[in-house]
């Protein structure tokens, strides 16, 4: 019973919500030269599970892939893939032309070396096949429905309360997983420690610690202070006065103050 509601709720929530548009659509010949191995690749979604995140997090951000190049082609997708967690199927390679239409940003982690690279391609391969993670999405699906507002404290708790079978993933988690498998900080809790050298005045020692893979979100990527933010239409010279304005449409933007 449990897995025949979970398909059901899974196809009603990645349903596309009608008249949801996006208001800058990536760019797909500029997202791919602007991608490298090991980077997160989040994404405004317009379907319902989608809309249900970015109320939870106050985000604009619903989705995240880890974007791994031509590694691991047999699970199809192309030579420029990313590996996603979808409701429907899974852990799944995908290509880039999967997010066509979509609002998309590039957080790339900073100072990783090849081998770094491939043991985080590696790690998110492994897991191709593994299941979405239903009681997940069964918790999401309760904000879908007319609630009282939940307040902002609570948001990121509630997103943990899932089956929490490691197995399992949502898009997020699976990346934040890998991550951490290598100790690369996404958003640690930072606690100051005394120095080494007593005499030292303001040499404190912050040590971090890990905030559990399943706590994370798909904003935290982009707010991450150890992801450098990459946006495909300023990655490839661009120059604002190369564009081309038009003369304003009748009516838009009048107000007040207009001549």
């Amino acid at each position: 019973m449990r897995r025949y509601i979970g398909d059901w709720l899974s196809r009603y929530l990645t349903k596309p919500l009608p008249g949801l548009k996006t208001l800058e659509p990536v760019d797909l010949e500029r997202l791919a030269a602007s991608l490298r191995p090991g980077d997160v690749l989040v994404v405004e979604g317009n379907t319902r599970i989608s809309t249900a995140i970015k109320y939870l997090t106050q985000s604009t951000w619903s989705h995240a892939a880890l974007y791994v190049g031509e590694a691991f082609q047999h699970a199809g997708g192309g030579p420029q893939g990313l590996i996603e967690a979808d409701v429907r199927e899974g852990v799944r390679r995908v290509g880039i032309e999967h997010y066509a239409g979509l609002h998309c940003r590039i957080c790339r982690p900073v100072g990783l070396n090849e081998a770094e690279v491939a043991r985080l391609v590696t790690f998110a391969g492994e897991r191709l096949g593994h299941r979405y993670d239903l009681g997940h999405v069964i918790d999401l699906a309760r904000y879908l429905l007319p609630t009282p507002p939940v307040p902002t404290r609570w948001r990121r708790p509630m997103l943990a309360l899932g089956s929490g079978d490691p197995t399992r993933a949502i898009c997020s988690t699976l990346i934040a997983q890998a991550f951490q498998s290598m100790r690369y900080p996404i958003l640690p809790l930072v606690v100051p420690a005394a120095s080494l050298d007593p005499g030292c005045w303001g040499c404190e020692i912050r040590v971090l610690y890990p905030r559990h893979y399943s706590h994370f979100v798909p904003r935290d990527f982009d707010v991450s202070p150890y992801f450098q933010v990459v946006k495909p239409t300023l990655d490839e010279h661009f120059d604002y006065r190369r564009l081309v304005w038009g003369d304003q449409p009748d009516g838009a933007g009048a107000g007040p103050d207009a001549v």
